[in-house]
């Protein structure tokens, strides 16, 4: 029998587990004067993967740790299933934990480590061997029970570490940037089988990570923090495609942000005048809809895969190309235009889009829904 025929007989004879729901309601977490959580409110629905994404000291890992029980908040309330768990500590929460440091036994081997819970929770000894084998399998590393951490590689020791979190089945499962500490292939190999194995058994997932790839590979909806705060909660393509601010649309993947005054605000298409006196237009967000005026110093989000290199005498924006990097399937074209930052440009290698050298003067040109105005 083959492993992925054994690995998808395991997932085949489970029920799926009834994800539970987690609602984090006005909490804060104060150390002194310092708010490391600043009245952060998410509600989580059974099944759903969510993903607390933002830089280092942006509060993501604290409020995990107030959702797991290792920290209490100052103010607000944590519930799992419609219960206030904000002061009940971590082994009565039901919840599964993945720590980016592994967190194994040396001393015991991986079949006794992935059992460990279940020994915690008085699980015979043949049934909780017979669950830990069940979980090992899960993660691909059958016939490996009897081996130490020691003598597994490190995306192993992740595996053994994400088995052990899951073996007794919990609704919820917390993952502090697991994968972190593996290198990028296996990294990104790691994302797609913890994304599969959360689908097939249904776990509520809340995946703290401040790789926003990882966060738009894996999460159904992305949690953007920064100084304690939530920016925006929403699907990969709404955080992407609309940002709600030039942080998370700097965040979020590549954007050039350019700085210029609002020259009419009429309809959905709205017209600017950049620092270098180029008249460009884009989209209003949200946010700018609601308070923006003629005359008022705006702020321009495009995309680089968005924008398109065209002869300079077509008018309209020009720059000079100061450097290209092949970057496999894109060429990466840095343009210089007066008075604004340096412009990043994505071409296709292949296809029939405009290849101009290093030094050549070209203009750039988008598409008004493709550039968001805040």
């Amino acid at each position: 029998m083959t492993a992925a025929r054994a690995i998808d007989e395991v997932f085949t004879g489970l029920q799926p587990i009834r994800g539970g729901t987690v609602a984090v309601e006005n909490v804060v977490k104060r150390y002194g004067d310092f708010r490391a959580v600043d009245d952060v409110s998410l509600d989580i629905g059974p099944g759903e993967f969510v993903a607390l994404l933002g830089p280092s000291g942006s509060g993501k890992t604290t409020l995990l740790m107030m959702i797991a029980g290792f920290d209490q908040p100052s103010s607000g309330a944590v519930r799992i299933d419609g219960d206030d768990v904000s002061y009940t500590p971590p082994h009565r929460r039901n919840i599964g934990m993945v720590f980016q440091k592994y967190a194994l036994f040396p001393h015991m081997s991986i079949l006794d480590n992935v059992a460990f819970p279940l020994r915690m929770r008085g699980v015979a000894t043949a049934q909780r061997r017979r669950q830990a084998a069940d979980a090992l399998a899960m993660v691909s590393l059958q016939g490996m029970e009897t081996r130490l951490p020691t003598q597994l590689s490190g995306g192993q020791q992740q595996r053994v570490a994400l088995a052990r979190a899951i073996v007794y089945r919990p609704p919820v499962l917390l993952m502090d940037e697991p994968l972190g500490a593996l290198d990028k292939k296996l990294r990104e190999r790691m994302q797609l089988e913890i994304k599969r194995l959360q689908e097939s058994l249904g776990a509520t997932v809340i995946y703290v990570t401040h790789d926003q790839e990882e966060a738009l590979t894996m999460a159904d909806r992305i949690a953007v923090m920064n100084h304690g705060k939530l920016e925006q909660v929403g699907s990969p393509a709404e955080l992407y495609e609309r940002p709600a601010n030039p942080f998370v649309a700097n965040f979020i993947g590549e954007t050039n942000l350019m700085d210029g005054a609002l020259l009419d605000a009429s309809g959905d298409e709205w017209t600017l005048r950049l620092a270098d006196g180029s008249v460009v237009h884009g989209t209003p967000s949200a946010a700018a809809r609601r308070s923006a005026e003629v005359g008022a110093q705006v702020r321009l989000a495009v995309r680089p895969e968005r924008i398109s290199l065209v002869p300079a005498a077509d008018g309209g924006m020009t720059g000079i190309v100061t450097d290209v990097i092949y970057a496999g399937p894109t060429l990466i074209y840095l343009v210089r235009t007066q008075s604004l930052p340096e412009v990043i440009v994505r071409v296709p290698v292949q296809s029939d889009a405009l290849k101009p050298l290093r030094g050549a003067t070209v203009a750039l040109a988008w598409a008004a829904a493709n550039a968001l105005v805040y």
